[in-house]
């Protein structure tokens, strides 16, 4: 990897770490290209049983370096085409559909500033350990462009239709307590615990049933776009894979006997 991003792998949790705290975590094509890597070749590795996603510095991300950026609309006039945003569908899509498509719990540490795109790779984690001075930014409209790293499918899907068009339309920032407030935040610690409190976090997840956790994943991405009938014939599917994994017996026989199971993550 660059060193714009930095990845990790320990007793199968990977942490992945974005590492450009002198632009505030800004994402230029190097640091872009290095994440979506990163995040697919987690997602990837059956070693891998969580990921944890953070930042270096005091910002998480402030999504799209508008320094590069603006180098890219130059040369796209010169050019005379259309096209400058081909960086959401060769980097920021890819990076957000690992992150929740892969079969493994997914946890962002938000220590600061959360932006754009920034904002849409937190959301696109399964929980998020945010730090009480850390703040997000809906600012997408504020430089005359559309919502993207999902953040159209994420943001109404956690605080709702009204509040996200709302958020979209008018952008602002909103502090960690909103967030927590809002259901956008799992946990709020303070931010000299934030480190530890979501490393803890990623661990604990690392050492659980990873079966399980995928299929939890997909119950509730499906459930949120599917009916009560189909989505009671995918859980009956994914709990058929659950309950056929050395994890589950692992955990039956546990209960029996009252002590702590030690999963696998098969």
């Amino acid at each position: 990897m660059a060193d714009s991003v930095l990845y990790e792998v320990s007793d199968g949790l990977a942490t992945i770490t974005i590492n450009r705290p002198e632009a505030m975590n800004a994402m230029n094509t190097e640091a872009k290209v290095a994440l979506r890597d990163a995040a697919q070749e987690a997602a990837a590795d059956p070693a891998v049983r969580a990921v944890l996603l953070t930042a270096a510095g005091r910002a998480f991300c402030v999504g799209q370096d508008l320094k590069e950026h603006i180098g890219t609309l130059a040369a796209a006039r010169e050019a005379g085409s259309g096209d400058v945003m081909t960086t959401v569908r060769e980097h920021y899509n890819p990076i957000v559909r690992a992150l929740t498509e892969m079969p493994k719990p997914v946890v962002a540490g938000v220590n600061g500033v959360a932006a754009g795109a920034g904002l849409g790779f937190a959301l696109a984690a399964d929980y998020r350990v945010v730090a009480d001075t850390a703040k997000f930014t809906t600012s997408f409209a504020g430089v005359a462009l559309t919502a993207d790293s999902a953040v159209s499918w994420t943001l109404p899907r956690l605080i709702g239709q009204s509040r996200a068009a709302d958020l979209l339309l008018f952008p602002r920032s909103f502090s960690a307590r909103e967030a927590y407030e809002w259901g956008i935040a799992n946990k709020l610690v303070p931010a000299d615990d934030l480190a530890a409190e979501a490393a803890a976090v990623a661990r604990a997840l690392a050492e659980g049933p990873t079966v399980a956790y995928a299929a939890l994943k997909e119950s509730l991405a499906f459930g949120a776009g599917h009916t009560l009938g189909e989505t009671l014939e995918k859980e009956d599917e994914l709990q058929t894979r659950a309950g056929a994994s050395e994890d589950h017996a692992i955990a039956v026989q546990a209960f029996i006997g009252k002590e702590k199971p030690k999963y696998l993550g098969r």
